[in-house]
């Protein structure tokens, strides 16, 4: 597993953003990706974010919020200038994202899909988001995932 780079990790060393890898031993059985992330890497639940994809009047969005609230699909509607939001097919999230479900990084998606990351990211010098793969975790600022991302940023999560 080591060593081994998804377009994630690639993206950040194309574009010579400082971050940090982290990696874990994923447990197939864990209920939530995102939790188990922020526990076996001791870290608070807020600086843990998950990559949620949705569906923005009939557009694949993704959704950034950290792994201690849920997306709001009105805000996120609302954030990417739509009218109704649902969660996507997990298939298609995938297809779009060339990313496994539990393994999407909001960065180096095989087709450009608009981003919102939630507002809450600005709390923190950096912050944690999936690297592609079940078990790698990206550090980073919040500005520079903006910046990668050509994120949207708005009060997108619930707690």
């Amino acid at each position: 597993m080591a060593g081994k780079g998804t377009p994630a990790t690639a993206l950040l060393a194309k574009q010579k953003v400082p971050h940090q890898v982290h990696e874990y031993a994923h447990d197939p059985r864990s209920a939530s990706y995102g939790t188990e992330a922020s526990e076996l890497l001791g870290l608070p639940a807020e600086r843990v974010f998950k990559t949620l994809v949705a569906e923005v009047d009939g557009t694949l969005t993704v959704g950034v919020v950290p792994v201690a609230g849920q997306l709001d699909l009105k805000a996120l509607a609302a954030a990417a200038g739509g009218k109704k939001a649902k969660m996507a097919d997990v298939a298609a999230a995938e297809r779009a994202t060339g990313y496994v479900a539990g393994g999407i990084s909001p960065l180096g998606h095989r087709k450009r899909l608009p981003v919102v990351l939630d507002s809450s990211a600005d709390d923190h010098e950096t912050i944690f988001c999936s690297g592609g793969r079940r078990g790698l975790e990206i550090e980073l600022a919040p500005a520079e995932l903006v910046r990668l991302a050509n994120a949207t940023v708005a009060p997108i999560a619930t707690h």
